[in-house]
């Protein structure tokens, strides 16, 4: 039996992420059925399930890598730069980051278990906004008349909200001079 090298065991991983991104954002949680994900992906559910160890763990593998592209946007641009790629991204539900963003915050309002693994993932996000601001504060970029806690609140709840609009498929237009509101709205005038 020929060996699967580490590279292709990732690429195969990340095939199955992208194909469950797609999955989860078009059918939910409940609506991403094996069969689903199996089409979605290409594989079998062998296939998927060498990998991860059952459909939740898919589901918070996916999430993670969301985060964790995320937070990393966060700590170079800012949030701000999150919700305008957000914005820009032509897969918006069907299979970018705003699909997986609205299953996360249900299945965190609905599913008490996942909240709590989740939670983790939303304090890093959260730490990395407040980092950022720390350092716009530093440099005296930052409004400095309301604390860096509050503003990073202020962010997290327009990017909800950015997502929430998005995903009822609300017009888009004037959103980003929206976003230029928001960005200018947290910088010292």
């Amino acid at each position: 039996m020929p060996r699967v090298s580490a590279d292709q065991l990732a690429a195969r991983r990340q095939q199955i992420l992208d194909g469950a991104r797609s999955c989860f954002a078009r059918h939910g949680y409940e609506g991403a059925t094996v069969r689903r994900l199996e089409q979605s992906t290409g594989l079998s559910r062998g296939a998927i399930f060498h990998h991860f160890r059952d459909k939740d763990a898919l589901f918070l593998a996916l999430a993670e890598q969301d985060a964790e592209r995320m937070t990393d946007i966060v700590a170079e641009q800012g949030l701000v730069q999150v919700m305008r790629e957000l914005l820009s991204s032509p897969e918006r539900i069907d299979a970018g980051w705003t699909g997986t963003f609205l299953e996360i915050a249900r299945r965190g309002r609905t599913d008490p278990g996942f909240r709590d693994r989740w939670r983790a993932h939303a304090e890093a996000l959260t730490a990395a906004t407040q980092e950022r601001l720390e350092r716009q504060a530093l440099a005296g970029t930052l409004r400095d008349d309301v604390p860096v806690p509050v503003l990073a609140r202020y962010l997290e709840l327009v990017l909800e909200g950015l997502v929430s609009h998005l995903s009822m498929g609300l017009p888009a237009e004037h959103l980003n001079v929206v976003l230029d509101l928001v960005e200018g709205a947290v910088r010292r005038r």
